[in-house]
């Protein structure tokens, strides 16, 4: 299984960089894994809402692009359905078994996702009804990632 994620920006925090080196580190044992950055659209201090949207179709546009041909894409959206940990390691094992080898998961910028980035996942996920800043979610995802992998193979790091 391959699995990527996609997302708008760098991690600029060295803390952040640290944790997902960790996770990216622990999952490569596990899967083919990889973070793949696209840049972020520049939009004005206080943007309209034709500004937004042009901002949503670049990096959307940018996003696509960036997924491996033949993965399943997971949207991470607010509009998304929140799934445990235990659900998502069976989609995963589910995908899996039905002969999907590489998965996407995609995190927007801070402005969300495009609907055209939206209406290529075949899963909308979200992590909870809270806000929390796209650097700590993609270290949140790395995590999930690797718990759902632990949980598929029976370890006890899930408990």
């Amino acid at each position: 299984m391959n699995i990527s994620i996609i997302c708008v920006g760098r991690l600029k925090e060295k803390y952040w960089v640290d944790a997902c080196r960790e996770y990216s580190k622990r999952l490569n044992g596990i899967c083919g894994f990889s973070i793949i950055e696209v840049d972020e659209e520049r939009i004005a201090d206080s943007p309209n809402e034709a500004n937004i949207s042009s901002t949503l179709e670049k990096e959307g546009r940018r996003l696509l692009a960036a997924v491996p041909k033949g993965a399943a894409v997971i949207a991470m959206c607010i509009e998304g359905r929140q799934k445990s940990s235990q659900a998502l390691a069976a989609q995963i094992e589910e995908l899996a078994l039905g002969g999907i080898s590489s998965i996407a998961f995609i995190i927007g910028g801070s402005w969300g996702l495009s609907d055209e980035v939206k209406s290529a996942a075949r899963i909308r996920l979200s992590m909870s009804e809270m806000t929390f800043p796209h650097q700590l979610a993609r270290v949140m995802l790395c995590e999930q990632i690797y718990r759902a992998f632990q949980i598929n193979s029976g370890t006890k790091y899930h408990k």
